[in-house]
């Protein structure tokens, strides 16, 4: 008769904590004692540990370009400074005036994020308006090691790859703008587009507005007709959460800094 005991054993040292994994195996009154070290299993508890120290949910933020995204993650980011973390964006589109590469976006060469990607690099890429955008592991990396909640704003391609992802498990929000003639009127105003790349976005806006309306693809949509409004409803929003995921033991902070009213 063969009798299985497996004890486990922490033993501590001066730099560091490590487990000792014993069997004892009892085979016809003769013990065999055999000892497996714990650096056999450091990759598999690495990883147990760090989904156990997940720090707070990420959040995706979507929508047409024009719709306000921008606007309301300046507002949030204003009135939570030690909060959020923006996670900075590959893509392969010219920087536009103002714009600065490694703050707004990583701009890159196509050649430079098709290698990349090869590489598997990116949590989620996404082609749009003939641009190829991306979000790399290390960006949202770099903002967890700060304690702080990672934003992705994102285009619809990326939201379908990160929101089944077990291992982000985002909070999703999508920007809808007042209408097409709206966010065509704010594009035209930027003087930014061609009526080629502007009838592109419009075309493109279409679609995104569809499958941001679409009951289940969002956490919540915001209804960017009035800004105070909208910024509240995406506050207030994401308040909720956090304090949700407070209550479960998750640290993050909500220290506000007063704002004056717009």
């Amino acid at each position: 008769m063969l009798l299985n005991i497996l004890k486990r054993v922490t033993i501590r040292n001066s730099s560091a904590s490590s487990l000792l994994i014993c069997q004892t195996i009892v085979e016809s009154g003769a013990v065999q004692q055999r000892a497996t070290s714990f650096g056999v299993y450091t990759k598999a508890f690495s990883q147990l540990s760090g989904m156990v120290k997940q720090g707070p949910r990420p959040l995706v933020i979507c929508g047409p370009s024009g719709s306000g995204k921008s606007t309301l993650l300046k507002k949030l980011f204003k009135e939570f400074p030690e909060t959020f973390g923006f996670s900075v964006s590959h893509t392969t589109r010219k920087p536009r005036p103002g714009e600065e590469n490694g703050v707004h976006y990583h701009f890159v060469s196509v050649e430079e994020m098709q290698a990349a990607i090869e590489n598997g690099e990116f949590i989620e890429t996404a082609v749009f308006s003939g641009n190829m955008y991306g979000t790399s592991k290390k960006a949202v990396e770099n903002v967890q090691q700060q304690g702080k909640v990672c934003v992705l704003d994102i285009e619809i391609e990326g939201v379908k790859q990160v929101r089944n992802s077990d291992r982000l498990n985002p909070l999703l929000v999508f920007v809808n703008p007042p209408s097409v003639a709206e966010l065509e009127r704010r594009l035209r105003g930027r003087q930014t587009e061609t009526e080629e790349s502007l009838q592109k976005r419009l075309n493109t806006a279409r679609v995104e507005i569809e499958y941001g309306s679409t009951p289940g693809n969002f956490d919540i949509v915001v209804h960017n007709n009035n800004l105070k409004q909208a910024y509240a409803d995406l506050r207030d929003f994401i308040v909720r959460e956090l304090e949700t995921q407070q209550n479960q033991g998750i640290n993050v902070s909500l220290i506000r800094v007063a704002m004056n009213e717009d």
